[in-house]
């Protein structure tokens, strides 16, 4: 009788400490350490330290009030801004050149815009697959089709092949940057003369292109589509030379999209970072050494034309939902926001 009654009060006993500490107060783990902390950062930013971009003021009062609402209003128009509805007859009638034309996504998307009723000029190096190309385009309903053959490592061609289809179209509403050079998947050693080709045709031609272009962009406000890869988002093996290419794209028409912004320049430019894309090229490439499910080029090439009739910073497009998820999140959007406080535009405004 006795042990058990010994057994009967120690389980009262645990009982009452159980009770006794599920009623206690569960302090936050925000605790003045932590805020201490935090003013520490605060105090470290605002002494010019803590970034790059020159001296912050300390944002505790700030977040306090304001961030949390305009982070809101911030997301909700980064996520919502863009989706207006597409619309093919968007496309009716518009001047459009299409650069790495004769096959692939180029193709596609000059297929695309055919069905569309735009006037199309391509460009790509085979003039006999050019010419076949242009054909299936009137076939298909295109205002007009023309093509231009030569070689985006000629940078001549590159601004002479504007002037000329511009000619041929009377004017340009949408320059779509398509065209890579040729490029397999094996690791960097030593070979210079590769990354310094796939940069003049990967990067430089498209900058050419631009320039040669913008002015007539300008008089139509227009758009341009910059098509580059996941490869110039995020590292991978086997494709140094043409990823140093695609970063440098997101690099020189992030910044100039940022500029037409504050100058007021009414051309739009999106840039379109694909996935891999069941080209042939691609799928001889990557044979025996990738195994990942393709994404369509007929799709790819519509979402392309989407994104630039539409207007929009950057169009992600892949076989995986994670990409745009993980890819295209607004931080990188917010410090751009925030930086721009630091520069003073009036100078360039007024010239």
């Amino acid at each position: 009788m006795k042990q058990k009654e010994k057994q009967r009060r120690e389980r009262e006993k645990r009982s009452k400490r159980g009770k006794e500490f599920n009623q206690k107060e569960v302090k936050p783990t925000w605790n003045l350490t932590s805020w201490a902390a935090m003013i520490q950062i605060c105090d470290f930013l605002k002494s010019g330290q803590g970034g790059l971009l020159g001296p912050v003021p300390c944002l505790m009062a700030f977040m306090n009030k304001y961030v949390l609402s305009l982070l809101v209003l911030f997301l909700a128009f980064y996520y919502y801004s863009e989706n207006e509805e597409f619309k093919p007859e968007m496309l009716q009638g518009k001047k459009v050149i299409v650069t790495g034309a004769s096959k692939g996504i180029g193709r596609e998307i000059a297929y695309h815009l055919a069905k569309m009723g735009a006037h199309v000029v391509v460009t790509a190096r085979s003039k006999e697959t050019l010419q076949k190309v242009v054909s299936h385009c009137l076939e298909l309903g295109a205002a007009s089709a023309h093509y231009i053959a030569g070689t985006m490592e000629d940078m001549a061609f590159a601004e002479q092949f504007v002037a000329k289809a511009g000619k041929l179209l009377g004017g340009l509403d949408m320059l779509i940057l398509n065209h890579i050079t040729n490029s397999s998947l094996s690791p960097f050693h030593d070979d210079i003369h590769y990354v310094r080709k796939s940069m003049e045709v990967n990067f430089f031609s498209y900058v050419v292109l631009t320039v040669a272009a913008l002015p007539m962009l300008k008089q139509s406000n227009g758009s341009i589509a910059v098509v580059s890869s996941m490869a110039g988002k995020i590292s991978h093996p086997l494709i140094a030379a043409y990823s140093a290419s695609k970063f440098a794209l997101d690099g020189f028409f992030s910044s100039i999209r940022t500029e037409h912004s504050l100058l007021k320049v009414n051309v739009s430019i999106t840039l379109c970072i694909l996935g891999l894309i069941d080209t042939d090229t691609a799928m001889e490439a990557i044979a025996g050494v990738m195994n990942l499910n393709p994404a369509p080029k007929e799709e790819c090439a519509l979402e392309i034309i989407k994104g630039a009739a539409l207007r929009q910073d950057e169009l992600y497009y892949d076989k995986s939902r994670w990409t745009i998820f993980l890819l295209g999140n607004p931080g990188r959007k917010i410090l751009e926001f925030f930086s721009l406080k630091n520069y003073n535009m009036e100078k360039f405004i007024k010239n």
